[in-house]
């Protein structure tokens, strides 16, 4: 049977979000021995050097020098942004919980295209800028229960990451993907490397690897997504990009024991159709164009 890109490109982006689901799992894991600034280095350093190896080693040297370094230099502050508010919040919350309210920021890049861009916000938009709150408001139930802080520090790094997308999208055209990699994982290694001594544990042989692995895993899950971005296009993907949500579901489940309510999978399915249904909008919006 004949492997189409689109088949090969579909695999891989469900195979990066259980890779990126199972290192998000393991950092919780690891929050429980290391503080969550550790826990966070430990993902960007050992994730930057894994990187710097491989562009090296296939003759690479265009990622070490940015076109537009400050866009550059905000995407790296904003991913150590997310990756700390999540390792913050996965104490508190379940990683199903955290993760399916980090997957609000596709929506959410709509209302920030429309405030700092200023893009046209349609009936359409707004509908499912609805939806995606209805679901969180199902999964977070003010009034019913007590909000837990770690859920409004998730709901932040969601915001960060839209923020992240849309700068990413800016400097596309500006610096090649290696260098954006590069980069969103440099700036996260040097400047948690400054702060580390506030908060340092010496790890044991063993708990040394798993920080490896987590640095490892992250790198593997951007080159599996790189990857199937260079044989079709990122909209074609968006709706497999949700893999990352099931797979953290099933692992919260099944690792560390969670019971997620109903209301957790109506909002969660809010949340994962108001993105396809802002997906299916754009692509035909596209396609009359």
């Amino acid at each position: 049977m004949r492997i189409t890109p689109l088949f090969l490109a579909i695999s891989l982006v469900i195979l990066a979000g259980v890779v990126l689901a199972g290192m998000d799992s393991l950092a919780k894991m690891l929050t429980t021995h290391f503080s969550v600034l550790q826990v966070t280095w430990a993902r960007y350093f050992f994730h930057a050097i894994f990187v710097t190896l491989i562009f090296s080693l296939q003759g690479y040297r265009d990622f070490l020098i940015p076109k537009a370094p400050k866009i550059q230099i905000l995407r790296g502050f904003c991913m150590v942004a997310i990756t700390f508010s999540l390792y913050y919040a996965i104490q508190f919350i379940s990683l199903a919980e955290a993760t399916t309210i980090m997957y609000l920021s596709p929506i959410l890049i709509t209302l920030l295209a429309g405030i700092f861009l200023g893009e046209n916000i349609t009936k359409v938009h707004l509908v499912a800028v609805a939806l995606g709150f209805s679901g969180i408001l199902f999964i977070t139930q003010p009034g019913f229960k007590e909000i837990n802080m770690a859920m409004l520090v998730a709901l932040f790094a969601a915001f960060i990451l839209a923020l992240y997308f849309l700068l990413t999208s800016k400097i596309k055209a500006i610096d090649n993907q290696r260098t954006s990699l590069f980069y969103s994982s440099i700036i996260g290694a040097i400047g948690l490397s400054l702060l580390l001594p506030i908060s340092w544990t010496t790890p044991t042989f063993t708990q040394l690897l798993l920080l490896i692995l987590m640095g490892a895993m992250g790198a593997t899950g951007h080159f599996l997504l790189i990857k199937a971005y260079t044989l079709v296009s990122a909209s074609a993907l968006s709706p497999y990009l949700n893999s990352q949500v099931i797979a953290a579901t099933l692992f919260s489940v099944f690792i560390f024991g969670d019971v997620l309510s109903w209301s957790f999978f109506i909002g969660t399915g809010l949340i994962i159709l108001a993105g396809l249904y802002l997906w299916f909008y754009e692509r035909n919006h596209r396609k009359q164009a």
